[in-house]
């Protein structure tokens, strides 16, 4: 776990997460009401919902065929594939895009509970929903994401994130969208959960870490370039050794 939570802390998106965090519980304390703890269940669930979208068709979306938004994908998604144990590439580079995100959203849901619950009440019922049940969903999903990556002693609560999260990784990257504990019934719903005949049937060796691309695309090499990767990923290369000119 200290090794987990040593590249959480470190998260730049939960550093810009945080202080919202802490007004959203603020302001559950001051102004609470059973209303508001029903709020906190739906952003948490919403929050899951919006993990398996997001997983599903903005990263693993057609590779794009402009260079420069290939290379935000490749930042944000393939190079954590490439790379899946290295901790720089857990998370996108923009790291104020979930508070971007959660804003648009707060918005949208002001606007559609303020003709029912009065503006002030509305406001502070989506910002419990996003602040507090949302961004706590999606910390504890950055916690089961690192936790599947990193290579530590783990107890059956890690075993079973890794166990799941890595068959998306290393047997079928076009299933097992869902990264936190216990969210698999979401995969199951749409149709996408692991299945052992059709990742067999998928998999290829040789593109299974660049997505179904040929690891020599010269989209995956410009990109690789643009962040100093020289070499294409084999196996359990690293990105050190990967940026590692010879």
């Amino acid at each position: 776990m200290k090794a987990t939570l040593a590249i959480l802390v470190n998260m730049g998106s939960l550093h810009r997460l945080l202080p919202f965090w802490l007004v959203g519980v603020a302001a559950l304390i001051y102004w609470f009401s059973p209303w508001l703890v029903l709020a906190i269940v739906y952003g948490v669930f919403a929050q899951f919902f919006v993990e398996y979208a997001m997983h599903r068709f903005l990263f693993h979306r057609e590779p794009p065929t402009d260079q420069g938004v290939f290379n935000e994908l490749y930042r944000s998604h393939i190079g954590h594939h490439e790379f899946p144990n290295d901790a720089e590439y857990f998370t996108g580079g923009d790291h104020w895009y979930p508070v971007r995100f959660a804003m648009i959203s707060l918005f949208i849901h002001s606007l559609i509970l303020w003709p029912f619950l009065g503006f002030g009440t509305a406001v502070l019922t989506a910002y419990v929903a996003l602040f507090v049940g949302s961004v706590s969903a999606y910390t504890f999903y950055e916690y089961c994401h690192t936790l599947a990556h990193v290579n530590v002693r783990k107890g059956w609560f890690g075993q079973r994130v890794t166990r799941t999260h890595l068959a998306h990784h290393f047997q079928d990257h076009e299933a097992t969208y869902h990264v936190s504990f216990g969210m698999n019934w979401i995969d199951r719903l749409f149709g996408t959960k692991h299945d052992p005949a059709i990742a067999r049937e998928r998999y290829d060796r040789d593109t299974i870490l660049s997505l179904g691309m040929d690891p020599e695309d010269l989209r995956l090499v410009t990109a690789r370039k643009a962040f100093g990767i020289t070499k294409v990923p084999r196996g359990k290369l690293t990105r050190q050794q990967a940026s590692h000119t010879q």
